[in-house]
C-alpha cells in the first residue's frame, strides 16, 4: 500500500516542506509537492546564518508553506501516513522548530513520525531527479559543514571511505569569500566572481592531494588566500576575480581527484554528488569531464533541489520505510542531535 509522507526541513537557514508519495515494490516515491523559503536576505545584515534569527523565522515559515504544499498536490492533511521531520545535525533551536511542529502534527492527526539525519536527505537527494542512480555507487557529499566520500550499498548501508579533518569545501567556499569581502553567502558569490577570472592567476594549495588516501582539509587553503590577498594589498580590488577563479580551481581539483580515488578503490562505475556545492558549476563540468573519461556514470540532485529542503527529507523518510531500515513512532517526545555523525545511524535511530 502507498504511503503519503510530509516531510519538514529547518536545520539551519532555510525552512522546506513537502509531500512524497511511497509506492509498493521498492519503486522510486514520487515528489508531489515541495515549497522552500530561504533566509538569506534575513542573514545577510549580519554576515552569516544567526541562530536565534534562524528559529524565529522557521516558525513563521513552517504552517503557511504546509498548507502551500497541500494545495499544489491537491492532498489533504488527514491523508497524511506519516510525518517526517529533521532530527539532525544542524542548528539546536532550528532543529526543535521542525521536530515540534512535526510531532505536534502527529499527535493531532494520530500519525506517526519520523526523524531523518540530514545528511541521508542530502546522499539520497538524486532519486528526486530525472535521472535517479542505482545502488552501489560511490557519493561525494559536499555541504556547508561536511565533505565525505561514501561507498553506498542501499538504504542506510554507508561506509565512509574519507571525510574532511578540519574544514568543509563549503567552509572553504564561504571563509575564502569573507576574506575577499563577498559577503554572504559567500561561496555562491566566490563562484559567480570566478567566471571573470583566471584559474591559473595564483598558485594555490591542494591540501592532502596527494596523501594516499581520501580524507580532506581546506584549512590550509583558506590560510593561503589570506596570505595572497594580503600579499595584494591594494591591488586585490582589481585581482579578486582571479584569486576568486583560483581558489575555486584548488577545491574542486582536489574534490574531483579524490572522487576519481574513491572509485578506483572500490572499483564502482557509479558516482553521486550531494550537497549545496554540489550545485557548483565548475564542480560539475570538471567531474563530468573526468567520469566521462573513466567511463563512470555520474548522478546530482536537480538544481533547485541541492540546498536544504523538505523534499529530501520526505524522500529519505519514504526510502527508508521502503527498505525496512527504520519504522515511524507515535512516540511525541521528541528530541534532536545537533551533532549527529551519517556513520551513527542504526535501526534503533
Amino acid at each position: 500500500m502507498s504511503q503519503l509522507i510530509l516531510g519538514i526541513e529547518s536545520s539551519c537557514d532555510e525552512t522546506g516542506v513537502a509531500l512524497v508519495r511511497a509506492g509498493e515494490g521498492g519503486a522510486v516515491p514520487v515528489l508531489l509537492a515541495h515549497a522552500l523559503h530561504s533566509q538569506i536576505d534575513m542573514h545577510q545584515a549580519y554576515g552569516g546564518v544567526v541562530p536565534e534569527l534562524a528559529s524565529r523565522d522557521h516558525i513563521r515559515r513552517v504552517l503557511p508553506l504546509t498548507r502551500e504544499v497541500l494545495r499544489e498536490s491537491g492532498e489533504h492533511l488527514e491523508d497524511v501516513d506519516v510525518v517526517a521531520y529533521t532530527r539532525g545535525p544542524g542548528l539546536a533551536g532550528a532543529l526543535l522548530v521542525g521536530a515540534g511542529v512535526a510531532c505536534a502534527l502527529g499527535a493531532a492527526l494520530d500519525k506517526p513520525v519520523l526523524g531523518v539525519h540530514h545528511l541521508e536527505g542530502h546522499l539520497l537527494s538524486p532519486f528526486l531527479s530525472s535521472d535517479p542512480p542505482e545502488f552501489p555507487f560511490v557519493a561525494l557529499l559536499v555541504s556547508g559543514g561536511h565533505t565525505q566520500l561514501m561507498r553506498v550499498e542501499g538504504v542506510g548501508r554507508y561506509e565512509i571511505l574519507g571525510e574532511t579533518i578540519d574544514d568543509a569545501a563549503g567552509e572553504a567556499f564561504d571563509k575564502s569569500a569573507k576574506l575577499m569581502g563577498l559577503g554572504y553567502p559567500g561561496g555562491p558569490a566566490l563562484s559567480r566572481l570566478a567566471e571573470q577570472g583566471s584559474a591559473t592567476a595564483f598558485k594555490l594549495p591542494r591540501p592532502l592531494l596527494h596523501s594516499g588516501d581520501l580524507d580532506f582539509s581546506f584549512a590550509g587553503l583558506k590560510t593561503a588566500v589570506l596570505t595572497q590577498a594580503k600579499k595584494l594589498g591594494d591591488e586585490l580590488p582589481a585581482r579578486k576575480a582571479d584569486l576568486a577563479a583560483s581558489t575555486e580551481a584548488a577545491i574542486v581539483e582536489v574534490l574531483v581527484k579524490k572522487t576519481l580515488a574513491a572509485l578506483q578503490k572500490t572499483g564502482l562505475k557509479r558516482v553521486v554528488v550531494a550537497g549545496g556545492v554540489g550545485a557548483n558549476r565548475h564542480l560539475r563540468a570538471q567531474l563530468n569531464a573526468a567520469c566521462a573519461q573513466a567511463k563512470v556514470r555520474v548522478h546530482y540532485p536537480e538544481l533547485h533541489l541541492c540546498t536544504d529542503n523538505g523534499a529530501m527529507i520526505a524522500m529519505a523518510a519514504a526510502m527508508r520505510l521502503q527498505a525496512g531500515q527504520q519504522q515511524p513512532n507515535r512516540d511525541y517526545a521528541f528530541d534532536v542531535k545537533p551533532r549527529w555523525p551519517l556513520d551513527a545511524i542504526t535501526l534503533a535511530a
